[in-house]
């Protein structure tokens, strides 16, 4: 076996292996303890509904991924470019940060209703929503890149003739790279969980109003389905950005 394939097996089993587990703890425990399908199905049963309502279920996946992409493209440019003015001013740092945690602080689950009056019943509401709760990562990690460059190395530079800008363009803002991928594998799990937070009340599509619409008929099965399908998008938009962060900033971590 070449040091390669061993190499990915070692990144590859222990996720698959964990997961596994995981699937065939819950549901031996639902088998042994009887729990009954309404109040918590098993895997199986979950597996058996999504076959079941696949052509429903994908459609408000899509609607869903949709949103959620979309809303998090908007944080990634916004929160790039508010972390890196807070990042590079000290002065917009202690102006804006206050800002930030307040902002941060408001449930986003209670902008729903708001959102709902001011633009309706539909995508949009969802989209504002996977921005809000991803935003501040991204903006906050970005500015603590930026602005945690080790002040010898600052002296260092501004004696060689760097200015400011000089060294925000060519060391804190490549610093703050490693910062900003890890930001985008939290902001990733987080916009979907905007997006069907906002789905469940102000949508008539995604996962969260098919979730709606199962726990009305009492379809436990069909939602835990919903949310199998959300945990995977997630899962692969965050190896996605993983992929990215190893292919861009591998100079930030160990070698293998």
């Amino acid at each position: 076996m070449s040091q390669e394939l061993r190499y990915r097996l070692s990144v590859i089993a222990p996720p698959v292996v964990a997961i596994a587990l995981f699937f065939l703890v819950w549901e031996l425990g639902c088998w042994a303890l009887r729990v009954d399908e309404f109040v918590l199905p098993r895997p199986s049963v979950a597996l058996a509904a999504y076959l079941k309502w696949q052509h429903a279920i994908w459609p408000n996946a899509l609607q869903t991924l949709m949103t959620t992409i979309v809303g998090l493209a908007i944080a990634i440019a916004l929160g790039v470019v508010l972390g890196a003015l807070i990042g590079y001013s000290a002065l917009m740092y202690r102006a804006l940060y206050p800002v930030l945690i307040a902002f941060n602080s408001i449930p986003k689950a209670a902008l729903v209703p708001v959102f709902v009056i001011w633009f309706g019943v539909g995508t949009l509401p969802a989209i504002l929503i996977a921005f809000l709760i991803s935003f501040f990562p991204i903006a906050v990690n970005v500015a603590t890149g930026i602005a945690t460059v080790e002040p010898e190395l600052r002296d260092v530079l501004r004696s060689l003739g760097a200015s400011q800008f000089d060294i925000f363009r060519k060391v804190g803002f490549p610093r703050a790279a490693p910062y900003f991928f890890a930001s985008l594998k939290v902001a990733a799990t987080l916009a979907f969980v905007g997006s069907v937070i906002a789905e469940l009340g102000a949508a008539n599509s995604g996962i969260g109003n098919l979730m709606v619409i199962a726990s009305a008929r009492f379809e436990v099965s069909l939602v835990f389905a919903g949310l199998m399908v959300v945990a995977a998008m997630g899962i692969a938009l965050y190896a996605v950005f993983a992929a990215l962060e190893r292919r861009l900033v591998a100079w930030a971590y160990r070698s293998r």
